[in-house]
């Protein structure tokens, strides 16, 4: 029994091409009463003989390849340790990241914007890749989740979670976030990680940087609220300290981000991390590529018989009878 949809997808275009040769013929006895006195149909028409042929060619070959192809199988993505990517995640929670001036129009919160800016980042990277680790930074930092396969784990912690009450009152000390991720990631591959810093850099203080191992190789730190209006929060006017978190980003050789309005580039992205640049065309397999051949010849045939009557020729029998009686 011969299985190849390539050969049985031939074999029906020989067939269909010798069909259509004896329907030729047939339609050319018949000629005048089809067409009328020319006995030639509209010159698109002559077209229809190929397209009937090239559609069921290509309905033969989707319907056996659906037949012949290996039933699809989800397996479990296996990653080259090499190819691992560490996402450290610094996240400031402190009472300031609740004040609503972010985003666009102003009506998130903060803490919200921070959640919407990593959710287009994890769209944009292969998550199957990373290994993803939170710590949560007020008076000072803990690690909440550290180097999970689970994206969702650390979507849940993000989208909305209150971690300041975990911390004493008093100012933020961004930089003890940033000590511990150094911490965490010193012992993992040269160049493997990075560091995401999501905060509004209010009341930070200006010393104490820490040095990053050599396991880093790309830190981000994205700015959330409203960098010219402030809010008033304990007596201070609260607002995105923009200089700040640049002088941070330059300080450890990283890039800053405003992402209280526009999300991160991709360009940012792909410079961190991998971005799954995959397209939708790239990822189609063969049976996809027989499901789309067997819809659109499908519908082509159905629509040819109705144009061919209603355009296939310009003769309409009695229409020049009618003409003549009403003139």
């Amino acid at each position: 029994m011969v299985t190849n949809p390539e050969i049985l997808a031939l074999a029906a275009l020989v067939l269909t091409v010798g069909a259509e040769m004896i329907h030729s013929r047939r339609i050319n006895a018949i000629a005048t009463l089809s067409f009328g006195p020319s006995a030639l149909p509209s010159s698109w028409s002559r077209v229809a003989p190929v397209v009937r042929c090239l559609a069921i060619t290509l309905i033969i070959w989707g319907l056996t390849t659906l037949l012949t192809i290996q039933p699809k199988v989800h397996k479990a993505k296996t990653v080259d340790p090499d190819e691992i990517r560490h996402i450290v995640i610094v996240l400031d929670v402190s009472p300031s990241m609740k004040i609503k001036d972010a985003g666009g129009d102003g009506a998130r919160t903060r803490r919200e914007r921070a959640f919407e800016l990593m959710e287009s980042f994890f769209k944009r990277v292969r998550v199957e890749q990373m290994r993803l680790s939170l710590i949560a930074v007020y008076n000072g930092a803990k690690p909440v989740v550290v180097d999970t396969k689970d994206p969702e784990v650390v979507r849940n912690f993000l989208d909305g979670m209150d971690m300041y009450t975990a911390f004493e009152a008093g100012k933020t000390h961004l930089f003890d976030g940033l000590n511990l991720a150094a911490n965490i990631s010193s012992q993992w591959r040269q160049n493997s990680t990075t560091i995401v810093l999501l905060s509004d850099g209010d009341t930070v203080p200006s010393v104490g940087i820490p040095k990053m191992p050599r396991s880093v190789n790309g830190i981000l730190v994205i700015g959330v609220g409203n960098p010219t209006k402030g809010t008033f929060l304990n007596g201070q006017n609260s607002k995105q300290d923009a200089s700040t978190l640049r002088q941070i980003a330059l300080r450890l050789n990283g890039t800053y981000h405003d992402g209280n309005v526009k999300h991160i580039p991709s360009d940012t992205i792909s410079s961190l991390v991998s971005i799954d640049e995959k397209s939708a065309l790239d990822q189609m397999t063969r049976r996809e590529y027989a499901l789309i051949a067997i819809g659109a010849s499908t519908l082509i045939l159905s629509a040819l018989p109705f144009m061919l009557n209603a355009f296939g020729t310009k003769w309409r029998v009695g229409i020049h009878k009618r003409m003549e009686k009403i003139k």
